[in-house]
């Protein structure tokens, strides 16, 4: 029992395909992202009260709703950007919903990742929304500037083009610099940096990457994990970057170029970072389980090699718990900004649970 707890506080069956779940800032509300049985998408407000879920309000659009995000969002405007079936960026106010605030046809097929920078008083520079999608390619949204991207990063003409699962912010400590991370059904995992509109770094994990998330968006980069296929997941130090070598990894044994962790018996869909504490993750597999990790620095983060390059130093990652929470795969889950230890996750099994985890100020 000194260990920390995780805990369903309240769940919620639905008749929906659940697919992303968002806390509404500054508030006990968040909102849910699926389709219903009749394949039409909805956004669904809940708010906890006395222990129990309760639904306040439904919007139903003509397509389904794939992911969201309020990063690029104001607290006093608070507005959801939301990527559906269709491949449309949408950003709503949810206290009137008859029309999107600001819409563009994204892309040609389904926007699978979004995320969002430079709202809620997080990180420096234009509000902006990064969107992947299967059609290979991904973009970056300014909604002060309508139609059309920022930034595309897509293959060459005649390349293959991979569908794209997971996009990132990251690095944006100043109003310059900025990095978008994304990766690949095949497991490729690229860096842009957005102040030299260049490809910063590469690799490829051999397993399709699910989810990625750097542990702050707001700060210099420091760590990045990346979920896969097979029930693994990788850690990169992304403070020191090898002109050869690149990031360093986590590795079970020694430094050297790759991690791998045995998380879950199945694929790694979501990787969520403490809000308040940036050492703890949360991942979140298909077996409907969920696990808390910690991360342990190294006594010194660099080193020089041969050359006198500077090279990243790996630490350790500790299981600190672990629990079974649905039957099904764990489409998403997202931390209370405002609650340490509340989350909120959606499930293949159509059921919300609001989960607490204790002692999280012990660690």
């Amino acid at each position: 029992m000194e260990k920390p707890q995780v805990i369903t506080y309240a769940e919620k069956s639905t008749s929906l395909s659940l697919f992303d779940c968002r806390w509404i800032p500054c508030s006990a509300k968040f909102v849910v992202l699926g389709s219903k049985p009749r394949g039409t998408g909805v956004i669904n407000v809940y708010e906890i009260n006395e222990g129990d879920i309760q639904l306040v309000k439904e919007v139903e659009k003509t397509k389904a709703f794939k992911c969201g995000t309020y990063g690029a969002s104001s607290l006093q405007d608070r507005y959801l950007a939301t990527g559906d079936f269709e491949g449309k960026l949408n950003i709503w106010n949810l206290e009137d919903t008859t029309a999107p605030i600001y819409s563009a046809a994204a892309h040609k097929e389904i926007i699978n990742s979004i995320d969002g920078i430079g709202g809620q008083n997080i990180g420096c520079g234009a509000p902006e929304i990064v969107t992947g999608s299967r059609d290979g390619s991904v973009k970056v949204w300014d909604p002060r500037q309508k139609g059309k991207p920022v930034a595309t990063m897509e293959p060459a003409e005649g390349d293959a083009r991979r569908d794209c699962w997971a996009v990132a912010f990251g690095n944006s400590y100043n109003s310059e610099e900025r990095i978008v991370c994304s990766g690949y059904d095949n497991g490729d995992i690229k860096m842009f940096d957005l102040k030299t509109m260049s490809l910063r770094w590469e690799t490829n994990v051999k397993n399709g990457v699910c989810g990625i998330e750097f542990d702050r968006r707001d700060i210099s980069m420091n760590k990045m994990v990346a979920t896969t296929l097979e029930s693994k997941f990788y850690v990169f130090d992304v403070r020191t970057q090898h002109p050869k070598k690149g990031f360093a990894y986590l590795t079970e044994k020694v430094i050297v170029e790759f991690v791998t962790l045995q998380a879950h018996k199945s694929t790694i869909w979501v990787v969520r970072h403490l809000p308040q504490n940036r050492e703890i993750f949360a991942t979140c597999g298909g077996a409907g389980t969920l696990c808390l990790w910690k991360y342990n620095y190294p006594a010194r983060r660099v080193m020089c090699d041969t050359d006198g390059n500077e090279m990243g130093v790996m630490g350790t990652t500790s299981l600190l718990q672990n629990a079974t929470l649905s039957t099904q795969p764990i489409s998403n889950l997202d931390w209370s900004p405002d609650k340490q230890g509340m989350a909120v996750c959606t499930s293949f099994d159509q059921t919300i649970r609001i989960i607490i985890v204790t002692k999280l100020n012990t660690l």
